[in-house]
């Protein structure tokens, strides 16, 4: 597992330093490109005097679906910390409904066992879209279809509404067709409808224990069916449009009821399946119905039911317990070789995107392979809008990378700036462009420190966001964009110490995210993996 030193190449005196500005791609330049609007002195000069080039982050050369699938902080950062490509959750989901492996499982077989010895509904409860970066909608409608098929007679659908992944209030195109589909399944005794519902960002979906209290909240409407009451889905999202300017993934929490009462209260003997396949927002509600001890908020009387996630989402807390899918297997990642050839790193971000350069860079493992020569640095986030705020906690992150380079001694940090992604995922143009300034403001601080120490910067991003952040209609009509874009990333190495240090055109030409690990190790005198994408660097 310990890395061999490079045969060409020598370690640089200080750290590798690997910066991802986390959804800053590279846009067409039109009036929705905040990365191109945005005042970048720094990224700028980078391009004029770094090793420069770009990147793929999305579709297959991250290992989704296909070219259409947008790439997420998820998959991206799990093809940086891993130096390779593996096929992620959307794409071993699909082929799972595809080939029927997920209906053949035991973990299916029994949830349906369940509820037909019981009589309770079968829960379904995800999010409702085509977006693909945490489900499908066509992955609830195989699911619907196949337990009608093996005789389940009652199904509850809670609806989480995107508007994220998706444009900003689309829910009523998703809605409309989940709508469709049920009223078409409760024939023949069958009495499947949807139970309750609210927006990604404002029920359920939370990460990294950012706010409890969102998943509080969706506990409420989803468990309890306690909560704002409406004869439909469909009602619910127009009332609610019509109250407020609200995007689809800010809508308050609401339950559908009929004749005053709750239609779908999760009691004892019930099945839930939590159908999103992406990890990070969907791990607290997974822990709020299966951990025995809880802390989150005070759940109240758990039911018991039989619950299960769409995949695995901790493999290391082995959360859920079940799951219908096996998360992609990834091993050897950057981090544990690092640390198995004992060199010390730093891992640092805010809040939002800590666990993307811990967890999913690790390989979507918890915890460190060292704790003896790792430091994970979590700076907490501001719990605001972020189109109020678009600088984020980027100037403490950096305050505290200075500091850590400073007085660490490491040979390898990753750092990710949230700014253009989570800003970026607000539709708001003028306050991503600001984000994209904070960023390249903070990298203008982190330059001559780098000098200083004898470092090297890599500079790149995991997927494009801010870069597009209007979409044009058929009319010429432009419409606020609150989802990643398909476009590459930049690539920048700066390496005062050795400026013959140059990107090799032909690597270039096929190059992915999974290049960068190789391409980082070579810089800190390493000889990557033989298993790892190539290096980008030219021979020397």
């Amino acid at each position: 597992m310990a890395l061999q030193p490079h045969a060409r190449l020598q370690a640089p005196e200080g750290p590798v330093v690997c910066i991802v500005m986390d959804g800053v791609g590279i846009g067409d330049g039109g009036d929705g490109d905040a990365v191109r609007r945005a005042h970048t002195p720094t990224l700028d000069w980078l391009g004029a005097n770094a090793a420069s080039g770009q990147l793929a982050a999305h579709g297959l050369a991250v290992g989704m679906p296909s070219d259409a699938d947008m790439g997420n902080s998820e998959v991206g950062h799990n093809a940086l910390g891993a130096g390779r490509i593996f096929d992620q959750g959307a794409k071993l989901v699909d082929n799972a409904v595809r080939s029927g492996s997920l209906f053949e499982g035991e973990v299916w077989r029994n949830a349906v066992a369940r509820v037909n010895s019981s009589g309770e509904p079968l829960h379904f409860l995800g999010l409702l879209s085509d977006g693909n970066v945490h489900s499908h909608i066509d992955h609830l409608f195989a699911m619907l279809e196949r337990a009608a098929s093996e005789g389940v007679a009652v199904c509850r659908v809670h609806a989480l509404l995107d508007g994220r992944d998706v444009p900003a209030r689309s829910a009523l195109e998703y809605v409309e067709a989940l709508e469709a589909k049920l009223t078409a399944l409760s024939v023949s005794g069958r009495d499947y409808r949807v139970a309750s519902g609210g927006g990604r960002m404002s029920i359920t979906m939370d990460r990294y224990e950012a706010d409890w209290a969102m998943v509080e909240r969706g506990w409420a409407v989803h468990v309890r069916g306690d909560g704002r009451r409406f004869a439909s889905l469909a009602q619910a999202v127009r009332t609610l449009y019509d109250e407020s300017d609200k995007g689809d993934q800010d809508l308050e929490g609401f339950v559908i009821a009929d004749e005053g009462e709750p239609v779908g209260p999760v009691r004892d003997g019930a099945a839930v399946i939590l159908f999103n396949f992406r990890g990070d927002r969907a791990i607290e509600i997974s822990k709020a119905f299966e951990a025995e001890s809880f802390s989150g908020f005070d759940r109240g009387p758990r039911p018991d039911v039989f619950f299960a996630g769409m995949m695995q989402y901790d493999g290391d807390e082995h959360v859920p317990a079940r799951f219908l899918v096996a998360p992609p297997k990834i091993d050897e990642t950057m981090g544990e070789h690092l640390a198995a050839s004992g060199k010390r790193q730093l891992a640092i971000s805010e809040t939002q995107k800590f666990g993307h350069v811990t967890y999913f860079w690790n390989g979507n493992r918890s915890g460190m392979f060292d704790p003896s020569l790792e430091t994970y640095v979590e700076i907490p986030s501001d719990r605001v809008p972020f189109e109020q705020r678009p600088w984020m906690k980027a100037a403490e992150i950096t305050d505290a990378l200075i500091e850590q380079l400073r007085g660490g001694n490491f040979d390898f940090a990753r750092v990710n700036y949230a700014n253009g992604d989570m800003v970026g995922h607000t539709g708001h143009l003028d306050a991503s462009r600001i984000a994209v300034e904070v960023v390249d403001l903070c990298l203008a601080r982190l330059l001559p420190v780098v000098r200083s120490l004898g470092g090297v910067l890599v500079v790149t991003a995991d997927h494009g966001n801010a870069d597009k952040m209007f979409d044009v209609g058929k009319d010429g009509t432009q419409k606020a964009r609150t989802s990643h874009s398909l476009n590459p990333v930049p690539l920048h190495v700066y390496d005062p110490g050795r400026p013959g240090i140059a990107l090799s055109p032909e690597a270039l030409a096929g190059a992915n995210l999974g290049n960068v690990a190789a391409t980082c190790l070579e810089l800190m005198g390493l000889t990557p993996p033989s298993n790892y994408a190539r290096s980008l660097l030219a021979p020397l």
